[in-house]
């Protein structure tokens, strides 16, 4: 299957550069570009592309704003993947509870860019553990009109303790390893937590840990 993607970025060197990388690609496929926010969103209804690759900060209508209006019209169908320049970028809370499913450096390597596009595209969250580790519970603590956090008392003691380590960054396989069970029962585990909680993805699930105290920003893994 093709990977749609929609680019769009407010400098036009960066944006017909993601384009063109992509494009090298028998997989995924660049439908379209834009270099505002409004022409994100507008693109995005029209090209209904897998992919939106925002930058986060553009003009008329920034990234953020954008991946909201994208990620809700098209009721999680486009999933919105960010451009940042600093890998500790203070809109990133921001960016997840508006729906976006992970971020890119713009001064990433093209495997990297690849890597990204096609996970996101997959369904699943592009989170760096120093991301997950450090940066999102930082701001979800410094957050003043944070909404009123959900239990987490409907999961059993297992959904519980898989929600914890994904909140730190590992991935299924890692889980699997550290819990001594297969791939697939981690996946029935965070299927049924998901269901539990209401969770589009595991970018939602590290905010709902880091809201909920299951996990402390600077403590190690046991």
């Amino acid at each position: 299957m093709v990977i749609r993607v929609l680019v769009a970025d407010d400098q036009a060197v960066v944006r017909t550069a993601f384009s063109a990388l992509l494009n090298t690609q028998e997989d995924i496929e660049v439908v379209g570009e834009a270099q505002d926010g409004e022409q994100a969103v507008l693109g995005a209804a029209e090209l209904r592309p897998d992919v939106a690759l925002l930058d986060i900060r553009m003009p008329w209508l920034g990234g953020i704003e954008a991946a909201r209006e994208i990620v809700a019209a098209s009721n999680g169908a486009t999933r919105a993947l960010m451009l940042t320049t600093f890998g500790l970028d203070e809109y990133v809370y921001e960016a997840l509870t508006a729906g976006a499913s992970g971020f890119l450096l713009k001064d990433a390597t093209f495997p990297e860019l690849l890597h990204a596009v096609r996970v996101v595209a997959g369904g699943h969250a592009l989170l760096a553990p120093e991301i997950t580790g450090r940066l999102i519970a930082e701001f979800t603590r410094q957050r003043i009109s944070a909404p009123p956090p959900r239990s987490v008392d409907g999961l059993t003691a297992r959904e519980a303790e898989v929600l914890v380590l994904i909140a730190r960054g590992l991935s299924n396989a890692d889980i699997a390893d550290r819990l001594t069970i297969t791939d697939h029962t981690v996946k029935t585990h965070i299927n049924r937590l998901f269901a539990k909680m209401g969770l589009r993805d595991r970018a939602q699930a590290v905010i709902l840990a880091y809201e909920r105290g299951l996990v402390v920003a600077g403590t190690p893994s046991p």
